[in-house]
């Protein structure tokens, strides 16, 4: 039976704790549900939002789209074949709880995206990734429903048009077609579609992924050089645990900015001017710069704007520092964020772009 909540506090349902209501909010735990709100003539036309585990947006309001929530749930191994481990997880399933069942039950590969805050179904949304590994490398398939017709579809990883933190679900028709040129037929499904599970390919023989300095430093300490990928997944949220608030203690939405990437000549630019910047070379030729080096180089390191502020371990993490009495607003977020793109750019000529959803 579908239940519709009206003026629901989002402050629990965005990792940022950012006081906001929906105004209208329905819980999506399987397909009934989103056909039931098809099936609602006022549902059915207004426009929508889709809500996982809020880890990645700033609310700068109350929200007037229908907020569907997604709490569709379910892990199981789907089929097995000499080259890979075929797993499927329910969109409303936490992200690091899918990671560490998949390790414990025997299937690595996703030991390099451990602790990334969210849900299964905003994976292939953002196309996280971390350490050297991207949500497509391990992406199989993905069902979701269409939110104009009801009608479930299935793509595959070519369909999903992966991106550096980017794929078709980021994009709405028009924007899409034009970023991609008139061939793309406007295909883009902001607001379009929901995600109810997502399918992972996790190839065997399973191979680490190493190569990350980090990564490098905790071999080195342990004196481990051959890690298997519960030591890898280990390591991982040991690292993160240092560099990265826990949501549940102070709000935040994870890193708030891409890393740019820069052509040769441009880093080669900015390391005559910058020698320490940090920066990684990346397959295609291009150059990542380290987002939070660049912000941490122009001194926004523990600065504030109200109950905003830059993380003092991390500068590429923004933070409520309001707590639950004097929580952060959305708009003071947006302000300081605002402040460091411009000091950025001013001082590098490089335009930061955020990373999580402004609703």
């Amino acid at each position: 039976m579908m239940l519709v909540e009206k003026n629901v506090p989002l402050q629990p349902f965005n990792s940022f704790g950012i006081v906001a209501k929906a105004l209208t909010l329905v819980r999506v735990s399987s397909e009934v549900d989103i056909a039931a709100v098809l099936q609602d003539a006022a549902l059915r036309a207004a426009p929508k939002f889709i809500l996982g585990g809020g880890s990645n947006i700033v609310l700068t309001g109350d929200v007037k789209s229908l907020v569907l929530k997604v709490e569709i749930m379910g892990k199981r191994l789907v089929s097995e074949t000499a080259k890979a481990w075929i797993v499927e997880a329910g969109a409303g399933e936490n992200w690091h709880e899918l990671v560490t069942w998949a390790l414990q039950n025997g299937y690595p590969g996703l030991e390099n995206l451990a602790l990334i805050p969210g849900t299964v179904g905003a994976s292939p949304v953002q196309n996280i990734g971390a350490y050297g590994v991207e949500l497509q490398d391990r992406f199989d398939s993905l069902d979701a429903v269409d939110l104009t017709s009801g009608q479930s579809f299935t793509l595959n990883a070519a369909q999903c048009a992966f991106g550096y933190r980017d794929s078709v679900f980021k994009h709405s028709s028009m924007a899409h077609s034009a970023v991609h040129g008139s061939d793309a037929q406007g295909f883009g499904l902001a607001g379009k579609a929901l995600i109810t599970r997502v399918r992972f390919s996790l190839p065997k023989p399973w191979k680490p992924v190493l190569g990350y300095a980090d990564i490098d430093k905790k071999m080195l300490q342990s004196r481990i050089d051959a890690p298997d990928a519960l030591q890898i997944y280990e390591w991982i949220c040991d690292i993160r645990r240092a560099k990265l608030p826990d949501p549940k203690v102070i709000g935040n939405a994870g890193s708030f900015f891409k890393n740019p990437t820069v052509s040769p000549e441009q880093c080669t630019d900015i390391i005559q001017r910058e020698p320490k910047i940090v920066h990684y070379h990346l397959a295609d030729g291009s150059v990542k710069l380290a987002a939070g080096w660049l912000i941490d180089a122009c001194g926004w390191k523990g600065k504030s704007v109200g109950n905003a502020s830059v993380y003092d371990k991390q500068a590429l993490v923004l933070v409520n520092r309001g707590g639950a009495s004097n929580p952060v607003t959305g708009g003071e977020v947006m302000t300081l964020a605002k402040a460091i793109q411009t000091s950025v750019y001013e001082r590098f000529g490089i335009l930061l772009e955020p990373e999580p959803v402004v609703v």
